[in-house]
């Protein structure tokens, strides 16, 4: 019988350990400078690497510095900075100017922060047939 109970015990405890913590954000990830000025197809990929457009004429070859990332909801018009410093950096990227994308964390209202706990990326687009003439 305590080995029930024990048991019963774990899974509860297992169930609990294995939701993520913290509340769901929807979004496109980009950075804070192409959510501020609104230029989310027409974001440059250096942003990503070193923080604004033509910033590869003004830093060295080679240098990479960390970027902040931001979430745009487009229901709200609300942008949140995400702090990814609990995230692989290396996972981020197939999310990177991407709509659909769930950050999973805790949410600091004073700095209008997401302190990321975890990151989902949208779903790959459904594969298309062509019907039509050639």
């Amino acid at each position: 019988m305590k080995k029930v109970a024990i048991l019963c015990a774990a899974l509860v405890f297992s169930a609990f350990a294995a939701e993520p913590e913290g509340q769901e954000f929807e979004g496109l990830l980009t950075t804070p400078g192409c959510a501020a000025e609104g230029a989310f197809a027409d974001c440059y990929l250096e942003n990503y690497s070193c923080g604004s457009d033509g910033c590869f004429k003004k830093s060295e070859a080679g240098s990479m510095k960390k970027v902040p990332l931001a979430l745009f909801q487009q229901n709200t018009g609300k942008v949140y900075v995400v702090d990814t410093a609990k995230l692989k950096v290396s996972e981020l990227g197939e999310g990177m100017n991407k709509n659909g994308v769930v950050i999973v964390g805790v949410l600091d209202e004073a700095t209008n922060t997401i302190h990321a706990t975890e990151f989902k990326a949208p779903p790959p687009p459904k594969k298309s047939f062509f019907k039509g003439c050639l």
